[in-house]
């Protein structure tokens, strides 16, 4: 009988937790309405090429995917984003976790982070085409590499953060090394993956396509750059849009509800 109340509870808390995030969708997607009009508007008031409407942009959306270009182009790219997103996350974890834990490392490891914050992506791009040829692994590691300076240092900062005490509490009871990472020192960690996982998610759509226009023939990058030289730019806009559209995609359907579901524990 006692548990009846808080189930009433934990029904009212989401009832009044649904309204705001109904709400916030709709923001979201009234600001794509708006977007979308403006656009429109401004494609009226230009009258030229260079900026066509959003329905002939659409039109040519449908046209590449009836044709399988556009998803075939977009499967590419998107396993290159997830394989370079995977390999980023993992290293740049382990690094800033080590960089964090051990403070001699740390200063061994400084400078060598600062270089590699600092060097334009572009040079490392180039730098690996040169070095491993023009084929899919020297683009992985160039997105890779651009990455991991931006994960180590977000993690870095979380590892320097995790409070001694709850390692002190864990070593008390005993707890095993696996238990102690799992369950005492990763959800401290939890909110700065998250923040790495999302900052680095946006840099490497964008490092991606310089990567697949520079050396790759497939890829959204490269198609882009193959409607640039005809100088077709409802090409250049239908792809682009559906790029975002995936972006946007990834960010409300995976990172906020992951993002929400991993610092739950902290409210």
């Amino acid at each position: 009988m006692s548990a009846h109340p808080h189930k009433r509870a934990s029904a009212q808390e989401s009832a009044s937790a649904s309204p705001p995030a109904r709400r916030d969708a709709l923001t979201r997607f009234a600001s794509l309405l708006v977007f979308v009009l403006v656009w429109h508007v401004a494609a009226l008031a230009a009258d030229t090429s260079t900026l066509p409407p959003p329905l002939t942009v659409f039109e040519r959306i449908v046209a590449e995917t009836v044709s399988l270009a556009l998803p075939q182009h977009l499967v590419t790219t998107l396993s290159r984003v997830v394989i370079s997103f995977g390999a980023a996350m993992l290293i740049g974890t382990a690094i800033g976790i080590a960089m964090g834990h051990w403070r001699r490392l740390d200063l061994f490891l400084d400078g060598w982070l600062v270089l590699g914050l600092n060097i334009p992506a572009l040079v490392t791009i180039i730098l690996c085409y040169v070095w491993f040829g023009l084929n899919d692994t020297a683009a992985i590691v160039a997105v890779a590499i651009n990455k991991i300076p931006t994960v180590v240092v977000t993690v870095r900062e979380g590892a320097r953060a995790v409070d001694p005490r709850l390692m002190q509490v864990a070593r008390a009871y005993r707890l095993s090394r696996w238990r102690t990472f799992t369950k005492v020192y990763l959800p401290q960690l939890q909110p700065y993956l998250m923040a790495a996982a999302r900052s680095g998610l946006s840099l490497i759509w964008k490092i991606v396509l310089v990567v697949e226009l520079l050396g790759r023939s497939n890829g959204i990058g490269f198609q882009l750059n193959v409607f640039f030289q005809f100088f077709d730019i409802t090409g250049i806009l239908a792809y682009t849009l559906v790029f975002a559209a995936i972006v946007l995609l990834v960010e409300a359907l995976v990172l906020r509800p992951l993002e929400r579901r991993v610092t739950r524990w902290r409210g």
